[in-house]
């Protein structure tokens, strides 16, 4: 049993830890989303705006974050091993495989979240509330959405 776990960490290692940085990256944007929606509320009733600059804040602590931790994770992959420099064409690649998948998943998740976020605001629930059932669902279409994506594009060969 032990082997097996052993095996399927080798083998999913990088899916892993792109997931464990997907989740990571996406529990501190919530955490400052649920603090930006409360705040806002109390100075604006103006749900729109609330859902939108929520919005903006989460990926303003999301996006550097997860680019910190996915660069942290796989620099051995942009380091030529035969001379210690870095190789721009792995960084070059991975970039744009990276590009092309979080595009349609954020598009997908952007959708969901303001979708949902400003629907429950309209039905008078809680902010915080309203922000945590559309992160969550969001959060749950992304996942499929993105590793899909990174499927497709063979992020990881």
């Amino acid at each position: 049993m032990a082997i097996r776990k052993q095996n399927f960490f080798q083998r999913y290692r990088k899916v892993i830890l792109f997931n464990k940085n997907l989740i990571l990256s996406g529990v501190i944007s919530f955490l400052a989303g649920a603090l930006t929606t409360q705040i806002y509320a109390l100075f604006d009733s103006n749900n729109l705006s609330n859902a939108l600059i929520t919005l903006l804040i989460g990926y303003c602590v999301y996006i550097p974050f997860f680019a910190f931790l996915f660069y942290r994770d796989n620099k051995s992959r942009y380091v030529d091993p035969l001379t210690g420099k870095k190789n721009s064409k792995n960084i070059k690649e991975d970039t744009k495989k990276l590009f092309e998948t979080f595009s349609v998943s954020e598009i997908i998740f952007i959708v969901t979240k303001l979708f949902i976020h400003y629907s429950l605001l309209q039905s008078s629930v809680q902010p915080y509330q309203a922000l945590t059932l559309a992160e969550l669902t969001a959060w749950g279409v992304f996942l499929i959405s993105i590793n899909t994506g990174i499927k497709v594009v063979k992020l990881f060969k």
